[in-house]
């Protein structure tokens, strides 16, 4: 039995939620979010809440249970207020600068890194080496900020590269003489 499926959630004053033919829809004025609704689960909105339930307790839709009820809150959160990762350039020349639609990234190579930014997300730089990626789906925030961390991840012996913003990179020793 999934302990996280069973727990309802809150829904917050002018959030709309539809469930049809296999879709859960989750809607606030111009932000909207859509998901599959896996055939294992069900969905009811009572009394500002929504309740994922199974109607057979087996391993897979217990798991199902779990999973629908974390996308859902991820989705009613996405359209409320929105998510937000931070990432940081290390590295003496490393710098990042947006170019309408397309983000220009110079990472020590012999060209520019250019990379298209995607619809619904937005990305902005601060001091050329703060990138904020912000958006509704958590999904594509996270995926976007990691492909940008990508780029350049974070080296071991001297931490040059894109990396979280608070993210601890423990560097490695130099090669010991003698």
């Amino acid at each position: 039995m999934s302990r996280i499926g069973k727990k309802p959630i809150a829904v917050p004053a002018g959030v709309k939620i539809t469930v049809a033919n296999g879709q859960m829809t989750v809607e606030n004025g111009k932000n909207v979010l859509t998901q599959a609704v896996p055939p294992e689960v069900k969905i009811a909105v009572e009394d500002n809440e929504i309740i994922v339930s199974t109607p057979v307790e087996t391993k897979r839709s217990s798991a199902m249970q779990g999973l629908t009820r974390s996308l859902l809150a991820g989705m009613v959160e996405g359209v409320t207020k929105g998510f937000k990762k931070n990432l940081e350039i290390v590295g003496v020349g490393y710098k990042a600068k947006i170019n309408g639609n397309t983000m220009e990234l110079a990472l020590g190579f012999s060209h520019p890194v250019v990379y298209n930014v995607p619809q619904g997300i937005k990305v902005t730089v601060a001091d050329n080496t703060k990138i904020s990626v912000e958006g509704i789906n958590k999904q594509l925030v996270g995926q976007v900020a990691a492909n940008i961390r990508r780029f350049k991840k974070p080296e071991p012996y001297k931490g040059k590269g894109i990396r979280y913003a608070g993210e601890h990179i423990v560097i490695k020793e130099g090669k010991a003489v003698g």
